[in-house]
Parts: C-alpha cells; sequence; structure tokens
C-alpha cells in the first residue's frame, strides 16, 4: 500500500498566500508518510473578479505558484498532483491547467480541463468558463507512485467517456480535483465520485475547495478518496485542512476479477429513433 494526502484549501485571491499554504501541506503530506500529494482545482487562484485577477494571470513559465510547489516537491522529495492552476496560453485566453510534478521538482505530465462550465443555477448562480478559459483536446494518463494516474478536473467528472479513455489507457487511478458549487455538490458530488470509480474500477481522489472564499464564492468541500468498490474511503467534510489515505493496487485487481467492466466494454454505434 502507498499512502496518499490530499489538501482540502479555501484558496483565496492572493497568489503568495495560497502558495504558502501549498508549500505547508507538501511539508506536512511528506511529513505523514505520504507518496504523493493532490491539491484542488484552482490551488493558485480563486478570484471571479476578472479586472482584478487579470494582474496575477500569466504564462506557465512565469507562474510563481507553480515554482514554489516544483521547488518544495524537490525539497520534501514527494510527488504532487497540483490540481489546477489558471494560466495563459499564447493566443491571450486561459487554461485551466493540471500538473503531475515528481519528487525532482520535474513536471511529468499536464492535463488542460476538457470540459468548461457553462451553466445558470436556480439559486442564481451563473458561470461562463468558457468566456476566459479554452477547452483541452487530450486525455492523460502519468506512471506515478501509487499506480497509473488519469487526470480530469471537476466538471469533467459528469461526462463518463473521458474516464472510459482513462482506464481502457491503463489508468487505476482518476484525479478529479473540483472547486464545486454548494448547490451541484450537495446533489451530485458523491454519487458521480462514487460512479466514477465503480464504471472504471479505479481509485477516485478528488482534493477540493472548501468554505467561504474571499470573491465571495462558496465551495462544496468534501475531498474524496473512493476505492474500485466504490467504497468512500476518505471524506474530509467541510474543514480545510490535510487527510491521507492508503491506496492498495490489490483493490483494483479485486474489484476488476469480480466484475470485468473493462474486458466487457464494446463500442456502442449510434442510436437510431425508430
Amino acid at each position: 500500500m502507498t499512502r496518499a494526502a490530499l489538501l482540502q484549501m479555501t484558496s483565496g485571491i492572493d497568489p503568495a498566500a495560497n502558495a504558502r499554504a501549498l508549500v505547508e501541506g507538501v511539508a506536512q503530506a511528506k511529513a505523514g508518510g505520504a507518496a504523493m500529494l493532490f491539491t484542488p482545482e484552482m490551488s493558485g487562484l480563486l478570484d471571479s473578479d476578472r479586472n482584478r485577477a487579470a494582474g496575477s494571470l500569466v504564462r506557465e513559465d512565469e507562474d510563481r505558484v507553480l515554482a514554489a510547489v516544483r521547488e518544495a516537491a524537490a525539497k520534501q522529495g514527494i510527488w504532487v498532483h497540483l490540481g489546477s492552476l489558471a494560466v495563459l496560453r499564447d493566443d491571450g485566453k486561459l487554461a485551466n491547467r493540471g500538473y503531475v510534478i515528481d519528487d525532482s521538482g520535474a513536471i511529468r505530465a499536464t492535463y488542460d480541463k476538457m470540459h468548461l462550465f457553462d451553466v445558470d443555477l436556480p439559486t442564481g448562480e451563473s458561470w461562463r468558463e468558457s468566456n476566459s478559459y479554452t477547452a483541452g483536446e487530450r486525455a492523460v494518463t502519468v506512471q506515478t507512485p501509487l499506480g497509473v494516474l488519469g487526470m480530469a478536473i471537476c466538471y469533467d467528472l459528469r461526462f463518463p467517456d473521458l474516464f472510459r479513455t482513462l482506464s481502457d489507457a491503463g489508468a487505476t487511478i482518476l484525479a478529479m480535483p473540483a472547486a464545486f458549487t454548494r448547490p451541484t455538490g450537495a446533489a451530485h458530488w458523491h454519487v458521480l465520485q462514487r460512479a466514477r470509480a465503480v464504471e472504471a474500477a479505479a481509485f477516485v481522489i478528488s482534493a477540493a475547495q472548501t468554505g467561504e472564499h474571499e470573491d465571495g464564492r462558496a465551495t462544496y468541500g468534501h475531498s474524496l478518496v473512493v476505492d474500485p468498490w466504490g467504497e468512500v474511503l476518505l471524506d474530509m467534510s467541510e474543514p480545510a485542512g490535510l487527510g491521507f489515505a492508503e491506496i492498495d493496487q490489490a483493490r483494483v485487481e479485486a474489484a476488476r476479477a469480480r466484475v470485468p467492466v473493462l474486458r466487457h466494454r464494446r463500442a456502442i454505434p449510434a442510436a437510431e429513433i425508430l
């Protein structure tokens, strides 16, 4: 078994403060015996005020939060899945980009969020992620100390085809960092996480934002680790902080032996209206 750590955060509008929290989380995860730390979506900046946020949005090679986490990973000798950062692309738009960083501080993989959150909620909340962000175009898996990791971000959770692709490519762990709203979280967070785990017979590791943020939004929390049989191994509820879970690849083998869903998958032709 290998230990994973999850950092549940209440990220704010100051990247430097968020970087300090991340660096502290890296050190605490290492001290707690974790081989890898997972952090939420938008770990480096959570700010819905576009004008205010604009001064903090930079290219990947200029991002001080990314640099601080890479340095901390190397110093502590621990892998980090940095859930996501908002990074400036060459075309002037943004990518919601996740990173896997190894224990030398090297970036092993990046993933740009494919499904963008454009919704109007009954509470009056309205989100148009596509106004600022460009969607990613490729699924990503990467070998880590915990196993083969498939990368996703937040709203991706609702699109099972992505996770079929990741598990077909060998993923035994699915990472879904998030900043879920409270209404959608209360309705769908747990059931979707468990469904993705059962469908793929894989671990799901989902570090989340939580609480009341400086920009006025509120997020759901409940960072989760779900095993390949759908059992919740860790639910961090609402407080910010660090949690740990043991990842045992034998659970993947056992679940896939009991119900061999990956072997039973078939290509589905388009349906016809009769």
